[in-house]
């Protein structure tokens, strides 16, 4: 009962400090400004509050847990993770706030990398010790800008960022670990994208900005690194299954970055330029409602994530079938929407 008061509470918190923010301000973080760098795909200006609400609850999740749990060690690992999200919170606040330079978010990013490797979050993959440093930069960077680029249409982030941290409770649950301190705040993380979900889904009247997107990217390239690069309580630890899970768990971000890098590239343009070049975009070029293609992102989250959790917790064991069945999936969901990416559409920005 405690968990689910907790939850209903931090969704009602959520609602409730979003309709303040939105009540209240309507210029302070508002996208869509004359000479903005980043396009979005609405036309209409509204407050980017979304991350600020986000960081609060997790905040207050953590400062939950630790009272009602004051018997137990916080670990080191997760200060770590505490530390890096708010590096990456503050680097979004005032990248809106400021538009700050890309260099300058490279090196909030860096640190947050940084910080998570000397706290020993980081990948082990690998014997090497370089190795596992330089892939856990790569990831951490990497990821802080994948959620910050699919940060593109009403409610695709939210929802993307929603089941990546359900899949990660859902494993608790089924390792009987609902006390883990991951649980708790991963739980008053979920309630706060719920709330916010409120004000994003399609028509929006909030979007979460770089303050969120920012803290989102760094939250979940930490738990990431936790659950599914080193294999949290996996009954297979070997090689494939370490590797495959998390692009597995992130495949709709990671596909969506990889097919605008390639593009964008390709056509000679900075894959760090906005535009209307998205997979989220081409299936609206289709046909599909905004909402229609939250939908369909949240539900590819969901897929993804089950499978994960059924060969990792449930059938406990890689065949080497299984093995090229879900390497499979990855790349037949790769050509479906990177193939979507090269179709010719009448309303696709020159």
């Amino acid at each position: 009962m405690q968990y689910i008061l907790f939850f209903i509470i931090a969704i009602a918190f959520s609602v409730l400090i979003n309709g303040l923010f939105l009540k209240f301000s309507r210029t302070m973080g508002t996208k869509n400004n004359p000479g903005e760098t980043q396009i979005r795909w609405g036309s209409t200006s509204k407050p980017a509050f979304g991350g600020i609400s986000f960081y609060i609850v997790f905040l207050l999740s953590f400062a939950v847990y630790a009272i009602i749990f004051a018997s137990k060690e916080i670990p080191l690992e997760f200060f770590g993770v505490l530390i890096s999200s708010s590096i990456g919170f503050l680097i979004g606040l005032a990248d809106d706030a400021y538009n700050t330079k890309p260099i300058l978010k490279f090196l909030g990013q860096f640190a947050c990398a940084f910080v998570l490797i000397a706290t020993e979050n980081y990948i082990t993959l690998f014997s090497s010790d370089i190795l596992n440093y330089s892939l856990t930069f790569i990831w951490v960077i990497g990821m802080m800008n994948s959620i910050n680029m699919l940060d593109n249409m009403d409610g695709i982030t939210t929802s993307v960022s929603i089941g990546i941290i359900s899949t990660v409770l859902f494993a608790l649950v089924l390792t009987q670990n609902t006390s883990h301190l991951y649980f708790w705040v991963l739980l008053g993380t979920v309630a706060a994208l719920l709330g916010f979900l409120y004000y994003n889904w399609n028509p929006s009247r909030m979007y979460m900005g770089d303050t969120g997107s920012q803290f989102l990217g760094a939250l979940l390239a930490a738990i990431g690194i936790y659950f599914f690069w080193n294999g949290y309580q996996f009954s297979d630890t070997s090689f494939i299954p370490k590797a495959v899970t998390p692009i597995l768990a992130f495949l709709p971000s990671i596909i969506d970055t990889t097919c605008v890098t390639i593009n964008r590239i390709s056509k000679g343009k900075s894959p760090f330029v906005g535009g209307r070049d998205h997979t989220t975009h081409h299936l609206s070029y289709l046909g599909l409602k905004d909402r229609h293609i939250a939908i369909f992102f949240l539900s590819l989250t969901f897929i993804c994530g089950g499978i994960g959790l059924y060969f990792n917790y449930e059938l406990k064991q890689w065949s080497t079938n299984a093995s090229i069945g879900i390497i499979g999936f990855i790349i037949v969901s790769f050509i479906f929407l990177f193939g979507i990416t090269k179709r010719k559409h009448v309303h696709e920005e020159k």
